[in-house]
């Protein structure tokens, strides 16, 4: 059963990287801040919503409560909804979360967001009173997530360097790949960062902890890196005996992201900002790879949401890819004999950040105005996330 988004009701803020400008944010507070100007900017009243979903992988203080605090926080305090966490696929499963709502005919139009901070993340402290002396364990919730998966027992670059050995991807490959991602993500910037500014604010007000006064302006996503083939020469791989180097991945950050679905094109077209397309949501699809082989996941998820489809990947014709690894991208058009120059026009996780939560809507954001930009067609989203999984997006704009 499709779903469908109204054309420009979706918004993303720039992505700083970690300890950056928005290092000082709360990230549920911070996401109805901006959900909140983008509604009203958009003429979209929150009495149009009859459910809700926030997408949250890094906990904050007080975080319990959820999409409930964040509906609140809108002046929505008609609406509840879950809380959605699955890693960096979250984006995806809001996408499905709404999509599985409609199905069920509990709702007919949805605000879903997510914002993630991975800055300053938290410490937790575990009590075990039956260990000797009743001493618990502790964990850093974010860096100890990217470092040690308790089931594959290794980190999230071992994965990279586990499918790079299987499928025979070089250093210099990827390398390669990361120098034309940043290329792409050039388009993005160009006239005055014309494409960025179709679903991103031209000059970006960070508000201060307590959001009463602005105290700096962003004039698109913080903290990127320009890429050279020079320096990426030199660089080292990460692990002793792997490929992949810190040009090779992308960097954690923070943001924000949103998207408005309904479950017709009626009220999809009734509630656009401005007349557009159709966007129709045909399937959301997850899948799970072999242990420790998390960037190979998004080959199944695709594979699924083409099946489900009745579709060949020759008929689509924008592809986008949460890419944490560049061994992601190549990876995946190996699989499916295609170029992978192809995808992420415009620009990907790989460059512009990782906030884990948002990342994922903001590429879908990015895939549908592409579409609209070459007239329509078929978008294709897939992306990996903790735990050797993926989730997989497509949709058509017509």
């Amino acid at each position: 059963m499709p779903a469908y988004i109204p054309y420009r009701a979706y918004w993303s803020t720039p992505f700083a990287r970690w300890q950056g400008s928005f290092a000082h944010l709360h990230a549920i507070e911070f996401a109805a801040h901006v959900a909140k100007g983008a509604l009203a900017e958009r003429n979209l009243p929150v009495e149009a919503f009859d459910f809700a979903a926030y997408g949250m992988t890094v906990p904050q203080y007080r975080s319990f409560y959820g999409t409930p605090w964040f509906t609140g926080l809108l002046g929505a305090t008609h609406l509840a909804g879950p809380t959605v966490n699955q890693a960096c696929a979250t984006g995806a499963r809001l996408v499905a979360t709404a999509m599985g709502e409609f199905a069920t005919g509990g709702a007919e139009v949805a605000l879903l967001a997510s914002g993630d901070r991975t800055s300053n993340g938290p410490h937790a402290y575990y009590p075990a009173p039956d260990n000797p002396g009743g001493t618990g364990v502790g964990e850093n919730i974010v860096m100890e997530s990217f470092n040690r998966d308790p089931f594959g027992k290794c980190a999230m670059v071992d994965t990279a360097d586990n499918v790079a050995r299987k499928v025979g991807i070089t250093t210099e490959e990827q390398h390669e790949l990361a120098a034309f991602r940043s290329e792409q993500y050039g388009a993005a910037l160009k006239n005055d960062r014309a494409f960025q500014k179709r679903y991103m604010a031209a000059r970006f007000e960070v508000p201060d902890a307590r959001f009463r006064k602005t105290v700096k302006v962003l004039e698109g996503d913080e903290g990127i890196y320009p890429s050279s083939p020079e320096k990426m020469a030199a660089l080292k791989p990460v692990m002793r005996d792997g490929s992949v180097t810190f040009a090779g991945q992308t960097h954690p950050a923070d943001g924000s992201a949103g998207i408005v679905m309904t479950a017709s094109a009626e009220r999809a077209a009734e509630l656009a900002p401005v007349k557009g397309p159709v966007i129709e949501v045909l399937a959301a699809t997850q899948a799970r790879d072999e242990i420790a082989h998390m960037p190979a996941a998004p080959i199944r998820a695709a594979r699924r949401a083409l099946e489900l489809t009745g579709m060949e990947i020759g008929q689509i014709d924008v592809l986008k890819s949460h890419n944490p690894f560049a061994v992601n991208d190549i990876a995946f058009a190996r699989a499916f004999d295609l170029d992978w120059r192809r995808m992420n026009n415009f620009g990907s996780s790989l460059v512009w950040g990782h906030p884990q939560g948002p990342t994922g809507l903001r590429g879908i954001i990015e895939m549908i105005e592409e579409l609209e930009m070459r007239g329509g067609g078929y978008g294709l989203f897939q992306g990996c996330a903790a735990g050797d999984s993926a989730m997989a997006v497509l949709l058509r704009v017509h």
